[in-house]
């Protein structure tokens, strides 16, 4: 199951995700924030990010109005690996490298169609699971 949140500057870009995520049949929860009204962007990063190390949920998708503020408060949650990623090529090779557990995209700097690319790359790409990632990757967690 995945876990989506967003502050203000992400929330319609959030619903076209949800479309997305509907239309392609995949279960979801919606932490917030549900309109435009502005809002604290940590709030949202760290439930969205508690919840995946938690386990309750295999993966997240965070959007703010850049995906930095946002990612920066998911990454203080330890065994999460947040990637900001405004490109398909950075999606794939943060899933196959660090196997990423969150997605942050900044709806201020990528449109709604590309955006649902990226998404259905992370989502799809699996972690290489090569022992030199694991390596780097147990190296952060430390």
């Amino acid at each position: 199951m995945l876990a989506i949140g967003c502050d203000h500057g992400g929330y319609e870009l959030k619903l076209e995700i949800i479309k997305y995520l509907e239309g392609k049949g995949i279960p979801y929860r919606d932490f917030g924030c549900d309109s435009n009204m502005a809002v604290h962007y940590p709030k949202y990063g760290k439930m969205v990010a508690n919840a995946v190390a938690d386990g309750e949920y295999e993966k997240g998708i965070l959007i703010c109005g850049t995906g930095i503020g946002i990612s920066i408060a998911a990454n203080k949650v330890k065994g999460i690996r947040a990637a900001l990623c405004h490109d398909c090529f950075s999606a794939e090779a943060t899933r196959l490298h660090n196997d990423a557990n969150i997605l942050a995209m900044g709806a201020r700097v990528v449109g709604a169609g590309h955006a649902l690319k990226i998404v259905d790359i992370f989502l799809n790409t699996p972690f290489s699971g090569d022992e030199r990632h694991m390596q780097r990757i147990n190296m952060i967690e430390e």
